[in-house]
């Protein structure tokens, strides 16, 4: 796999701050935890990734802008559009309780595309990669979507909107509405590693709501570069502001969305 510099660059980021999420997860007795909103965890783990993130990105491209789910934005008038996309730890809950199943995702957009992006889970070393146009990687060696075609027979991926109490009582029509259909549904708690994992062939779709940008910037662009279709709930491409994301193989993506749609799901969540 031939890395363009800047990839190269977010790889190297990725790793070193893989290491120190790592270690904190061994020791996670120490973790200072705390809640920004209900059910919504930053630890001291989350802010030191995301430092160490910020400051290698930095020190490399010191004229992009950055995006970064714990400290917000970093604007420069020098960017000229470009944006890192940063979630130092995707799945802090099931950090901060020893499940280990979280990623480190970062991308980089230009004027709101999404022209390269990772997405590093330290405790497997698995490093998914991919750029726009060039397909999409794990650990050096390509990866596609799935080529299962029947929904009975899937896969699926999805994840709670609980950043949104009014959208509970929908969701779980929906989610109920896909468990007849479907031959198996999983929550994770990491929206980056499900995407990751559609693009591998791991899952066969994936659907969640509300979602903010440095959930799915990298991940996103895993799918459709590993083959694979990615909308949000009205068939459009506004998943990024919306937040609301279905993803899939060409076979299975248009199922799901159909699927979701059929309980009115995109009307009723506006």
């Amino acid at each position: 796999m031939n890395l363009s510099p800047v990839l190269s660059v977010a790889i190297r980021a990725a790793r070193s701050a893989g290491r120190i999420a790592a270690r904190h997860f061994d020791e996670r007795h120490r973790l200072e935890v705390h809640e920004k909103a209900p059910m919504d965890l930053v630890t001291s783990a989350d802010i030191a990734v995301e430092r160490e993130l910020i400051e290698q990105l930095m020190r490399a491209y010191p004229d992009y802008a950055i995006l970064a789910e714990e400290s917000g934005r970093h604007d420069n008038r020098k960017a000229k559009g470009w944006q890192w996309i940063i979630d130092p730890i995707d799945g802090t809950a099931n950090f901060a309780h020893g499940m280990p199943h979280f990623g480190i995702s970062v991308a980089l957009a230009k004027d709101g595309e999404v022209q390269a992006g990772l997405v590093f889970d330290p405790l497997r070393d698995e490093l998914f990669v991919a750029e726009k146009g060039r397909g999409a990687f794990l650990n050096d060696r390509r990866i596609r979507v799935s080529d299962e075609t029947r929904l009975a027979h899937a896969l699926l991926a999805t994840g709670f909107p609980f950043r949104k109490p009014k959208l509970k009582e929908p969701y779980l029509k929906a989610f109920a509405a896909m468990l007849q259909q479907t031959g198996e549904l999983r929550r994770a708690g990491s929206a980056s590693l499900d995407l990751a994992y559609v693009a591998a062939g791991r899952y066969d779709g994936y659907f969640e709501m509300r979602l903010s940008p440095w959930d799915i910037a990298a991940g996103v662009l895993l799918v459709t570069e590993a083959g694979g279709f990615v909308t949000d709930l009205n068939g459009g491409n506004a998943y990024l502001t919306s937040g609301d994301v279905v993803a899939g193989s060409p076979a299975m993506q248009p199922q799901v969305l159909d699927a979701l749609r059929a309980v009115d799901l995109h009307r009723v969540i506006g």
